[in-house]
């Protein structure tokens, strides 16, 4: 890849490799880029997304960190070396290559991975599920081998956090399936009951005589199902649709927590904070969407991508709480005792961001930050802030403070998934959606950007100085200005409109295939309008790549991004270059020289 020397150069088609933020300078590591091993760029037209997945083997020898990449029709396992050593892609621990069929996606089980074996999901295109050991170089098990189950593409699977066997997998049909690894297919089509139904979702077990797969069905909105996440806590579960419907459930209880709306067209990507109070979202709105899980509302929004937002991002290492002692999330573990599936409550080790007393007359000072990539090949970085969170506090501290006093952690989940599954045949209900959804409304008028509060009293020209004083000019302006004063709407090959205004919902009923009438939501909690919300702006947004980026992970010593030509990067963070790194290099067959 042709790349400017040190981020240097000023043409816009240049790619960056490094650029700054308040904490220092983070440097693209050339030595540490994985791919396959020719190094060739791999023709990407009409190929499924290039994806990476890491886990940690406990090696004693201190390098335990491995990472699994597929590109086309090929899966490629190494040992990965980070900021500490170049790449040698000459030695790969297991590489396949498949036919008639392409990896789509792939998790590690990081509950029972060992330095002699981990358990790998692989997704494939053409809907079946791989269970491999990547480090024995075995395949233990394919599910949906007969695609009787779901023959669409599979957009995305998890493990189920804090167990062992249990799996969930998403396809392109807008159903998701709940996996036992013990359980076999079956030779027919499964048959399903009603277990529970909601506003636009249903749940459905498998009628069986014998316990078989799927042990659960989610049909959820409409169109693809394009992602999901499981909250820090595992008992909650995000999921973004084609439809631009942003749905939180209670995963134990298969009840709906929350929903938000994209501006427009589909949603891609989600995540949710470390503490579990907050989701981003990013779609084809171009949009990052600031979702709050307490609330039930949309808290602000970002427009710094100029396409498709692809991938969105927490760094839970440069979040940072201050002034606070270590919590832990509300709730017993009673809640956990029907679970017939040996599933272990998560950790609170992330809970210093959990829940806090709200008698507590502490003051607890935090700052978000997370980071989207795009099909605009560009990477921005965003902190969430104290005057976002908080509109109507007096700002104690700078703008890259989060003031927490008055936060509560997420309700205590009700029933239990294995409950549920062992019970079915004697508890079919259909509870409606809205019953057990927290409150959409909308409080006072929140800030136009991050800007000081405004006082009942304060007049027009008061506003605008306090504005002026509080935030650069850029954070204020609506959509519609900025667009007037921005005049570069280039879009590169599948993209969206890089510039929106509030007027633009004539153009919602084009981009959705959503049944649910776009302008109907617009201006109601579900779909704020543009100048409703807070509008951030990115603290960095770069040029990183030739093709569309599809990776954006956070790890503790650098940033890991790729691209859709195969190309993975690591970024060291602000004095985190190994010394081994800077002095290496490597051949064009991939061995250190």
């Amino acid at each position: 890849m042709q790349m400017a020397a040190e981020g240097g150069g000023k043409e816009l088609n240049e790619i960056k490799t490094q650029f700054n933020t308040r904490e220092g300078v983070y440097k693209l590591l050339t030595h540490s880029e994985y791919s396959r091993p020719n190094r060739v760029p791999f023709n990407s037209q009409g190929s499924n997304p290039v994806k990476v997945s890491f886990v940690n083997v406990n090696d004693q020898s201190g390098n335990g960190d491995r990472i699994c990449f597929n590109v086309g029709r090929e899966l490629y396992f190494y040992i990965y070396k980070g900021v500490r050593k170049a790449a040698d892609l000459s030695k790969p621990i297991d590489k396949r290559i498949y036919k008639g069929t392409q990896p789509t996606c792939h998790d590690f089980n990081h509950l029972t991975a060992t330095a002699d074996t981990v358990s790998l999901l692989v997704g494939f295109s053409a809907g079946q599920v791989q269970l491999i050991d990547p480090i024995k170089r075995e395949t233990s098990k394919l599910f949906n081998e007969e695609r009787l189950i779901d023959k669409s593409r599979v957009t995305c699977v998890k493990w189920v956090p804090g167990l062992e066997r249990l799996f969930l997998v998403a396809h392109s049909s807008g159903n998701m399936y709940l996996y036992n690894v013990e359980n076999t297919c079956g030779t027919t089509a499964p048959h399903y009951q009603l277990l529970k139904q909601g506003k636009n979702y249903s749940v459905h077990t498998c009628k069986s005589k014998s316990t078989r797969n799927p042990l659960l069905k989610w049909t959820v909105g409409e169109g693809a199902l394009n992602e999901f996440a499981f909250s820090p806590d595992g008992k909650f579960l995000a999921c973004v649709s084609q439809d631009g419907f942003l749905r939180v459930f209670n995963f134990d209880a298969v009840e709906l927590h929350g929903t938000m709306k994209s501006y427009f067209g589909g949603l891609l990507c989600m995540c949710w904070s470390p503490d579990g109070k907050y989701i981003v979202a990013g779609g084809e709105d171009d949009l990052v969407t600031v979702w709050s899980f307490v609330d039930c509302r949309v808290i602000a929004r970002g427009h710094g991508h100029k396409s498709w937002v692809s991938v969105v991002a927490f760094d839970h290492y440069t979040t940072s709480v201050e002034d606070a002692d270590p919590m832990e999330f509300n709730g017993s573990d009673e809640d956990f005792q029907g679970l017939h599936f040996g599933r272990d409550r998560a950790n609170s080790t992330q809970s210093r961001l959990s829940k806090r007393n709200s008698t507590d007359s502490r003051t607890v000072h935090t700052t978000y930050r997370f980071g989207s990539v795009g099909q605009d090949t560009q990477l921005c970085l965003w902190d969430l802030t104290e005057d976002i969170l908080f509109p109507h506090l007096p700002l104690s501290r700078t703008r890259t403070h989060t003031n927490v006093m008055n936060a509560t952690s997420p309700p205590a989940g009700g029933e239990v998934a294995g409950d549920i599954v062992n019970n079915v045949s004697n508890n079919p209900s259909t509870n409606d959606s809205g019953a057990n959804t927290p409150s959409n409304s909308l409080s006072s008028p929140l800030p136009r950007s991050n800007s000081l509060p405004h006082s009942p009293a304060m007049t027009a020209n008061n506003k605008s100085c306090a504005i002026a004083s509080g935030v650069s000019k850029f954070a204020t302006l609506s959509l519609h200005d900025r667009r007037e004063q921005h005049q570069e709407t280039d879009h590169k090959r599948n993209h969206s409109m890089g510039h929106i205004s509030s007027k633009s919902s004539d153009k919602l009923n084009m981009l959705t295939k959503s049944r649910t009438d776009p302008a109907k939501t617009l201006g109601t909690p579900l779909c704020p309008r543009m100048e409703d919300l807070p509008l951030l702006e990115p603290l960095i947004c770069k040029k990183i790549a030739h093709e569309r980026l599809t990776v954006l992970i956070f790890l503790e010593d650098c940033i890991v991004t790729a691209c859709q030509e195969g190309f993975i990067w690591t970024w060291a963070r602000p004095g985190k270059v190994g010394l081994s790194s800077q002095k290496q290099a490597v051949s064009p067959s991939g061995t250190i020289i």
